[in-house]
């Protein structure tokens, strides 16, 4: 029998679920017969689940809580706490555990937190480290004190061109020292003349229209095969590189994305790059490692000619087993994009776009020749054929009703 542990949003956050959820599937019918049978704990808004990599234990994101929670499988169905929720900062949504089950990085929207928990030997959670906090590249002031402080980081002058080219900032010419006309030095001839009065004000500058304040917004980890980490952060358009150290995690170096792309999802492909999803230009960027250790980014492409900028917000991003095919779900047009691999896996070019089967497709996992999705407002879990030898989706193959689900993990 196979199943799936369902994290989801309860009525704090706008859905219904009461806790992680339980879906499963008669043994050899799976994809037909995979069915919601409840929740299996009471716990608040459990948006994102984890997997310890040897023990029998998941790690789900309290969003509404600010907090990260343990639970170890008691029985074939069944979840209890283990040990109590630690808290970890303001809409945390994303858990990644280590593959040495040592500790695990938890990301935080609401306040930019990278946090690092480390892992006792049963899976429980300990003390909570936070990491350094991101600052806005394209901030002409928090660039200048990075440039002061580190000479690897982006001057002002780089930071100020960036921002030229975006649009977001602009020069004005100054105006030439205005000469005052002569004075002959009779007061009374001088006003018949015109040449004593005051010069006419000059017109108010018009108001500039006030942009709102760019936040920080950490939305994911990723364990690179060099034993660093990647983090995204989706409010100032940066993939950050950290090194572990004891107890914590250090900043290496930041890969600085184009201004508004917000990169939200990763996959690290089998091949060494690091494939990066943005939710708000729709494109997929891919990182490469640099001979000097440090990331680049080495291609972009849109996910779908088809997608619609500030309608289409991509979510999860999913490759395949054999990382030829990646998939990410566009929450507006409700539908799958999927994305061909080549080269020596730093180039990525979208194929095929099928209908998703949901609404707003929070996350998607591929699983034995299909991929599930998770539809946040529909309510609503679909399956997805593939294609055996493309990895395109070929239609929708079965669908399960299940309250606000966000997230899907194989459960052992």
């Amino acid at each position: 029998m196979t199943q799936f542990w369902v994290g989801g949003y309860d009525a704090g956050m706008g859905g219904d679920a009461t806790g992680i959820g339980l879906l499963e599937g008669d043994e050899g019918r799976e994809p037909d017969t995979l069915a919601y049978r409840g929740a299996v704990t009471q716990t608040a808004s459990p948006s994102w689940l984890a997997r310890h990599p040897s023990l029998d234990v998941v790690y789900a994101a309290l969003e509404g809580d600010g907090t990260v929670q343990a639970f170890v499988r008691t029985g074939q169905s069944t979840l209890a706490p283990l040990g109590r929720a630690t808290p970890t900062g303001d809409s945390v949504c994303h858990v990644a555990v280590a593959a040495s089950g040592s500790y695990l990085i938890a990301s935080c929207y609401g306040d930019g937190r990278v946090v690092r928990i480390d892992l006792s030997a049963d899976g429980s959670l300990l003390k909570p480290t936070v990491s350094a906090a991101a600052r806005d590249p394209y901030d002409p002031d928090a660039a200048q004190d990075a440039a002061n402080s580190d000479p690897e980081e982006p001057s002002a002058q780089e930071i100020a061109a960036a921002m030229l080219r975006s649009g977001s900032m602009t020069f004005e010419e100054p105006s030439a020292e205005v000469e005052a006309p002569p004075r002959s030095g009779l007061l009374l001839f001088d006003e018949m003349l015109g040449m004593n009065t005051a010069p006419a004000p000059e017109p108010e500058p018009a108001e500039e229209e006030e942009k709102p304040a760019r936040s920080s917004h950490a939305h994911a980890a990723a364990f690179l095969p060099d034993g660093r980490i990647a983090t995204t952060d989706l409010g100032f358009d940066l993939v950050r590189i950290w090194r572990p150290t004891a107890g914590g995690l250090t900043l290496d170096h930041e890969v600085v994305l184009p201004l508004g792309t917000g990169p939200r999802h990763m996959v690290v492909h089998q091949s060494g790059h690091l494939h990066v999803v943005t939710e708000y230009s729709c494109e997929i960027f891919t990182l490469a490692a640099q001979p000097d250790g440090r990331w680049a980014l080495a291609a972009a492409t849109m996910v779908t000619p088809a997608a619609e900028i500030g309608t289409d917000f991509p979510a999860e991003l999913a490759r395949s087993r054999d990382g030829a095919t990646l998939y990410t779900a566009l929450r507006g047009s409700n539908t799958i994009a999927a994305l061909r691999v080549s080269g020596a896996g730093e180039s990525v070019e979208p194929f095929a776009l099928a209908e998703s089967g949901v609404d707003w497709p929070r996350h998607h996992l591929v699983h034995d020749g299909a991929l599930l999705v998770a539809g946040q407002r529909s309510n609503e879990i679909s399956v997805l054929d593939l294609d055996d030898r493309t990895g395109a989706p070929r239609g929708i193959r079965h669908r399960t009703s299940a309250p606000a689900p966000t997230s899907l993990l194989l459960a052992r």
